[in-house]
Parts: C-alpha cells; sequence; structure tokens
C-alpha cells in the first residue's frame, strides 16, 4: 500500500493531522528531514526513527509509528 492510500484512511490522516498540528511538518517535511538523517536507508529499524521523532518532535510512539508509515512507504 502506498502513502495515498493510507493518507485515504481517515484514521490514519488523523495521526498525520495531528502530527502536522504539533510539529508544523507534513509528510513531505519529514519524509526529506529522514532523507538528510540517512534514516531512508536500508537496514534502517523503526525504532531508530521513532527515537528520532520523539527527540527532535516530541512525538510519543504511535504519532510517530505513523511517520514511520509513511518514510516506509515514500516513492511507492
Amino acid at each position: 500500500m502506498g502513502l495515498q492510500e493510507h493518507l485515504a484512511d481517515p484514521k490514519f490522516r488523523s495521526y498525520i493531522t495531528n502530527i502536522e498540528a504539533k510539529t508544523g511538518k507534513g509528510p513531505d517535511d519529514f519524509i526529506r528531514l529522514a532523507r538528510k538523517k540517512g534514516l531512508l536507508e536500508p537496514g534502517v529499524k523503526s525504532g531508530q526513527i521513532v527515537e528520532w521523532l520523539n527527540k527532535d518532535f516530541g512525538l510519543g510512539r504511535g504519532h510517530a509509528m505513523a511517520v514511520v508509515v509513511v518514510l516506509r512507504t515514500a516513492g511507492k
């Protein structure tokens, strides 16, 4: 499933809307930032991404995992 399919799900879209309200960042921003940090490279674990999102943006696990889905489906 690609990003657009995920964003079509009202529950998932709600998570993304809340993340945008909290951080001022949308899916494209997180993709760009993760790419800069090397977090889109093969072998990067979800836990590493969750840790980054918590440290830099104060996201809890649930919201961070929604961003992980965004990152994992980027370009699909």
